[in-house]
């Protein structure tokens, strides 16, 4: 069995401060025999106001955010999926919300633009990240040493058909900043249905407090197993969520219920 780990966040709009918590969190989860390990949407800042991250834009492979990404999976001999982190796009005073996947090597294997953008709006609570980032076009998957891996983002969790355009995967990351609205009524009842329709692992990596903005977040990063069973949870405050794959139960789960097999387009 293969080890796994989810790193849980309350970002500042600090940089330093949250590759500093990063630094910690990532070798508290390496310590534990960790292979990959997962960090949260928007995990190097959360701004006061939605435009900073735009001032915090990096080109795509350099500066100190992927530079920080890189040396962590290199020291620690693990795969590193990046949450997400501002990159530059082509159009003024926006970015693309990226995921970043390194591995053991420090090398960058994968890179994921997060396609479906968040739009709430009840009573004094407002979200639009269309303001401020540019949708990808793509989707993603990496191969890692246990499996194939797809990659989604947050919002993205309400989109089942991006998880099936994945294929088959042994494992779905969703980092996500769920706000505490949306989060306690979907989160895990989403998240839940994702790994029983796919019949995969799920670790979702989350924000989970009040952020400096204001904003509060929901928490409950988790690893879900193929059947749908919540495995390892933290529900608020940083930490770190570990968990196990089991290539066993993947082909238990598939081989009793062969849902996959018995789709009819």
């Amino acid at each position: 069995m293969t080890k796994i780990a989810a790193i849980q966040m309350v970002s500042t709009p600090s940089v330093a401060t949250n590759i500093a918590t990063a630094s910690r969190l990532v070798a508290e989860a390496a310590s534990q025999g960790a292979l990959l390990v997962s960090l949260p949407e928007y995990w190097p800042i959360m701004g006061l106001q939605d435009t900073d991250k735009v001032d915090r834009a990096e080109p795509d492979g350099a500066g100190p955010i992927q530079d920080f990404l890189a040396g962590a999976a290199r020291e620690h001999g693990i795969w590193l999926a990046g949450g997400t982190l501002p990159l530059t796009s082509s159009s003024p005073g926006k970015v693309m919300n990226t995921t970043l996947v390194y591995n053991p090597r420090g090398e960058a294997v994968g890179r994921y633009d997060k396609i479906h953008l968040f739009g709430f709006n009840k009573g004094d609570e407002a979200y639009d990240e269309a303001r401020t980032i540019v949708p990808g076009q793509n989707v993603v998957t990496f191969d890692a040493p246990f499996g194939k891996v797809g990659l989604a983002v947050c919002y993205d969790l309400r989109f089942p058909e991006l998880f099936r355009a994945m294929g088959d995967c042994t494992l779905m990351l969703v980092p996500a900043a769920f706000t505490y609205t949306t989060g306690s009524a979907h989160w895990e009842v989403l998240l839940r249905a994702r790994a029983i329709e796919n019949q995969c692992y799920v670790l979702a990596a989350a924000q989970g407090g009040t952020h400096a903005n204001g904003r509060r977040t929901f928490g409950h990063s988790v690893l879900i197993d193929p059947w749908g069973k919540v495995t390892a949870l933290l529900e608020e405050g940083e930490g770190v969520v570990i968990g196990e794959i089991d290539q066993a139960l993947i082909d238990s789960v598939r081989g009793s219920l062969p849902a996959l097999k018995h789709r009819r387009l």
